[in-house]
């Protein structure tokens, strides 16, 4: 196993293969910024004290990634970009800490200084396009749902001093998806994983030949919803405030609305909405996720570098298989770490 930390500032190596001796990166799909680094450096001289060192916190960033020697050469696989947010340590004794973040939270960190508007930008992608490269001129961002979906964006607007990710996230979920920063520093616009049609990346299994050692499982109420109301009001396009609710009306679903899970309702409110039937396209594509049971699977076994949350995967344990949608994961940096796993929309795999 082999890892890979390389600083950057304003686009230029800084220094290559930082020494450390312990970090993570965590992935997490519910988070507003989906990707988190956590490093331990024991060598003291890397201490920033200057706004240029690699590692201080004027736009310095790390990139991460993991891999396996071979005789021949390394194969590595990224594990995120990072802009550095806290380096501290004792001066005398170390070691240095640091916390790092993908760029949502750039992006985030930009507020609208004066009042932004979807007008003029036709189209939902273009809309999201132009509130990201206002802060990350050369950004990439690519559009992967089905068919490179790409409907007309409704005019919106946002007050000075509102969250930028905020009008992006809500952007893509007016066209039923979700966004966020991958691997190798993209913004990437997805449909919300669907198990029943989602191919399996990954067989976690135990017993000779499997990668799985050891497994312990949870299962939480946090996070699962059987209603979601949707409230609009878009002043911008002179309509009346609408709203609608989707219900789990499936009467063979756990969740069902009025069934023994009890009534549990998620509320999101939208400007990018102007109809009652808007409304209900939004909270329908959003109750499909809120219904998902929420497991959580601390496993002991080879780390996957190359899992990205919204995968699906298999996980055979204790004489049962599972197909689980990934919700996060934390991948350690070296190699005694733990690999712990969170998933939602868990079935049983009968094949």
């Amino acid at each position: 196993m082999v890892v890979q930390v390389d600083a950057y500032y304003n686009g230029a190596l800084t220094r290559s293969s930082i020494p450390f001796t312990d970090g993570s990166v965590t992935v997490d799909r519910g988070s507003k910024v989906r990707r988190s680094l956590s490093l331990t450096i024991a060598d003291l001289s890397l201490l920033p004290w200057n706004a240029t060192d690699p590692l201080a916190v004027y736009g310095q960033q790390l990139v991460v990634s993991r891999g396996i020697q071979f005789p021949d050469g390394p194969e590595m696989v990224p594990l995120g970009t990072f802009r550095i947010d806290e380096p501290s340590a004792d001066v005398h004794m170390g070691p240095i800490t640091l916390t790092g973040k993908s760029s949502e939270a750039i992006v985030q960190e930009d507020a609208f200084t004066a009042p932004a508007t979807t007008r003029g930008y036709g189209t939902c992608v273009d809309a999201i396009t132009f509130l990201i490269r206002q802060t990350l001129p050369s950004a990439s961002i690519v559009n992967l749902t089905a068919g490179a979906r790409n409907p007309a964006c409704p005019v919106a607007v946002w007050d000075a001093g509102a969250d930028r990710w905020d009008a992006v996230v809500q952007i893509a979920t007016a066209m039923q998806a979700e966004i966020y920063v991958d691997a190798i520093n993209r913004f990437v616009i997805v449909d919300v994983p669907d198990l029943s049609t989602a191919p399996i990346v990954w067989d976690v299994a135990d017993g000779e030949g499997g990668t799985l050692v050891s497994a312990a499982r949870t299962m939480s109420r946090n996070g699962v919803y059987n209603a979601v109301v949707v409230s609009a009001e878009n002043t911008a396009s002179n309509a009346a405030p609408v709203s609608a609710v989707a219900y789990d009306n499936n009467p063979n679903s756990p969740t069902r609305w009025g069934g023994p899970f009890g009534r549990k309702t998620m509320t999101y409110t939208t400007s990018l909405a102007t109809t009652q039937s808007g409304c209900l396209s939004i909270a329908n594509y959003k109750l499909a996720d809120a219904i998902a049971p929420n497991i959580q699977t601390s496993a002991s076994s080879l780390p996957n570098p190359a899992l990205e949350a919204g995968d699906c995967i298999r996980i055979s344990a204790a004489g049962r298989k599972e197909v689980s949608i990934v919700q996060g994961f934390t991948v350690p940096l070296t190699p005694e770490g733990d690999f712990p796993l969170t998933l939602r929309g868990s079935k049983e795999d009968t094949t």
